[in-house]
């Protein structure tokens, strides 16, 4: 008894030591990032390279490191999608950034009002300097990285807390990245604590995860007016148009829908299909998910991130059940697996708004379906709701397309595919509303971390000095010139 008590005792000191190491070492790295970025405010060209090439290094030779770190923090993960969703997109983005930063880089010429006879007007990107990064667990290395390739290709330095549930690739990302960038560019560091991460003066910062959380961020943001960027989540809709084959649909749209069990921000998290194919699609979504998942245990379905997650979904689907929803195991009898945390894939039939697997986003391998008559009621009550982070469509109707487009709000959009827009290096990814706001890839990511700093030169003779007081006639036919061809 004694030495069980003594064991306790010694792993409480041992965080509590971790923690303020931890705490310690993330002001240390905080304060001379942001000297380093105040002494030399716009890395070159090459030096952003360097820090690209050292993270395309890290990333392309420790992916099974990874991905057995990312494994170890969820109880399973598959290494494939690991690879696949997190470490190739990261691979892709910086290959994507590194042909483009010299054209973002560049100085832009801009207009000149012809009252500013031989001016010039010129915009620099310049680089804000320090960036928070806060990760969610769901996709802990793509979430870190990601907006981080678009903050160093801008010139900044960055550095990244990982959630709580993660704790096993920041110990890993924490070595593999001070053996590269000694803190001085990129900097991982365990053990700080949300409270301590976001009240620090950022000179911008980015935080993933869920919109009540994020309320509380910004609100501490505020305090020091730095500015956010905000990737949080919703419950993103799919539409089955009538015109689109069912199968077809159900082949794709299960892919993102199971990639992760369920635990992606931009995972469909309902359906509409025609009423008179509803049948179809859920015999389709049985072939398809047994076909790719034989049983909840097999090694390529990953495991819900915690109990907590695990009860959450549990107690959802027992309320959608209660109030006489119909939930169908995709996989037959599989059951549901507690000690391993592993839930078979479900679509949920039947349900009705008064039900929790329809206020909140679900996060997991539960799919309600909604049968619908017309196209119109389907927009109407998409409308009714929070704008969503992502909305799929399937539909070879061109008018139709246009009509879901135009008349609907979202953070982004597939047509005839899901979750693979987040892939598109060359277009923004970013929320709406209270799905979030900013957006990081392409140049509109590089701009996200960039002040577009305008610089006015004025030319040799100053025309709008001809307007100086004492005002008078010249001053009245000036002007008038001016306001008359539009100058």
């Amino acid at each position: 008894m004694n030495i069980s008590v003594e064991t306790s005792v010694n792993r409480s000191t041992t965080a509590a030591t971790d923690e303020t190491t931890g705490l310690s070492r993330f002001q240390q790295v905080f304060n001379r990032q942001r000297q380093l970025s105040r002494q030399t405010p716009y890395p070159s060209l090459e030096q952003r390279l360097d820090s690209l090439d050292k993270l395309e290094n890290l990333l392309r030779d420790n992916q099974e490191a990874i991905a057995a770190a990312i494994c170890e923090d969820y109880g399973n993960r598959s290494s494939q999608e690991t690879r696949l969703l997190e470490v190739y997109g990261l691979l892709s983005g910086i290959n994507y950034t590194r042909k483009r930063i010299k054209k973002w880089m560049k100085p832009q010429k801009r207009h000149v009002g012809l009252a500013f006879w031989g001016a010039k007007n010129t915009v620099i990107p310049q680089p804000k300097g320090v960036i928070g990064i806060v990760t969610p667990w769901n996709y802990p290395l793509f979430l870190s990285l990601s907006p981080c390739i678009s903050a160093i290709a801008a010139g900044n330095r960055c550095i990244i807390k990982l959630a709580a549930n993660s704790q096993t690739l920041a110990r890993l990302l924490d070595e593999l990245i001070k053996a590269q960038f000694n803190d001085d560019t990129v900097a991982v560091i365990p053990g700080v604590s949300a409270t301590e991460f976001t009240h620090q003066p950022w000179d911008h910062l980015v935080f993933t995860g869920s919109p009540g959380t994020a309320v509380t961020v910004m609100e501490t943001a505020a305090k020091t007016l730095t500015p956010v960027t905000l990737e949080l989540g919703g419950k993103s809709p799919t539409i089955v148009a009538d015109d689109f084959d069912v199968n077809t649909a159900a082949e794709r749209m299960l892919m993102g829908k199971f990639f992760n069990a369920g635990q992606t921000c931009v995972a469909p998290d309902y359906v509409f299909v025609p009423r008179s194919k509803t049948e179809e699609f859920v015999a389709a979504a049985k072939r398809i998910v047994s076909q790719r998942y034989p049983t909840a245990q097999s090694k390529d379905y990953t495991s819900i991130i915690d109990q907590k997650a695990f009860n959450r979904l549990s107690n959802t689907l027992a309320d959608a059940k209660t109030k006489g929803a119909n939930p169908i195991n995709l996989l037959g009898n599989d059951p549901i697996d507690e000690s391993n945390r592993k839930i078979p894939p479900h679509l949920v039939l039947d349900t009705t708004d008064d039900m929790m697997i329809m206020q909140d986003e679900i996060f997991g391998p539960l799919l309600p379906i909604k049968p619908y008559d017309t196209i119109d009621d389907v927009i109407a009550y998409i409308n009714s709701h929070e704008r969503p982070l992502a909305l799929y469509l399937y539909s070879n109707n061109k008018p139709l397309q246009d009509h879901v487009i135009y008349n609907t709000l979202s953070g982004g959009m597939c047509i005839n595919d899901s979750v693979f827009h987040v892939a598109q290096h060359d277009m923004p990814f970013g929320g709406i509303g209270n799905s979030g706001m900013g957006h990081y890839h392409g140049p509109e990511g590089f701009n996200e971390f960039s002040k577009l700093r305008p610089i006015f030169k004025p030319g040799k003779i100053s025309g709008i000095q001809m307007m100086a007081p004492p005002y008078g006639p010249t001053f009245e036919k000036m002007y008038n010139l001016m306001v008359k061809f539009k100058l």
